[in-house]
């Protein structure tokens, strides 16, 4: 089992187990792999996924949530809520923001629950109206500096349905260019030019 952080574009490993979705990574040439567990350790990891040289790493301890607790808490943890909306043509919503392909999602407010923040970041950055919750998706990570601030953002995906046909509307405010319908067909061209981490959420749902 492993937990998925993403440093940029490049790819974090926390596991308790190797498998071969992982060797490859253990065996780059510009891949990190440690398996000992103490503060150093975990700093080091941090360092060397923020050099440009490192392709990959791979943070190996028998105890995954041991693990994950001492990595995270160099961190400050942001949640978030975001969906995967699909229409009654089965076509995937997509928004275009700061230069990639990506899926509406938000910061997690006081006072709601995931569930309501994902359908509110939808609605508000797309002019969706009656977004329906489906189901829990899967959880992503990615990091980023904001001010002196190293940010850990934990995003709750979920599956969710609009009817009818809606205008939609790009909340310019939050740098989001466009708005549109993909069907399953034409994901193939958009690949490339999205943030890995939502590539992934749109492949877990691709093989449900």
């Amino acid at each position: 089992m492993f937990i998925k952080i993403y440093f940029g574009e490049k790819p974090l490993f926390l596991c308790d187990s190797i498998d071969e979705t992982l060797e490859p990574y253990i065996h780059h040439d510009d891949g990190v792999f440690i398996d000992e567990l103490d503060s150093h350790t975990v700093k080091t990891m941090i360092h060397e996924m923020e050099e440009p040289a490192v392709h990959a790493g791979v943070f190996f301890h028998t105890d995954l949530a041991k693990l994950q607790k001492e990595f995270f808490k160099k961190f400050t943890l942001i949640k978030a809520g975001g969906g995967l909306v699909v229409n009654e043509k089965q076509e995937i919503l997509l928004i275009f923001r700061r230069g990639k392909w990506d899926m509406p999602k938000g910061k997690l407010d006081d006072h709601e629950t995931i569930e309501q923040c994902s359908i509110r970041e939808v609605q508000e950055e797309t002019g969706l109206q009656n977004v329906q919750l489906d189901e829990a998706l899967t959880i992503t990570y990615h990091t980023y500096h904001e001010g002196s601030k190293f940010i850990l953002k934990e995003s709750h995906w979920y599956t969710m349905h609009v009817s009818g046909q809606q205008q939609l509307e790009p909340q310019k405010e939050e740098g989001i260019d466009q708005v549109i319908w993909v069907s399953k067909e034409e994901l193939a061209d958009y690949r490339d030019k999205v943030f890995p981490s939502v590539a992934g959420v749109i492949e877990k749902y691709l093989a449900l």
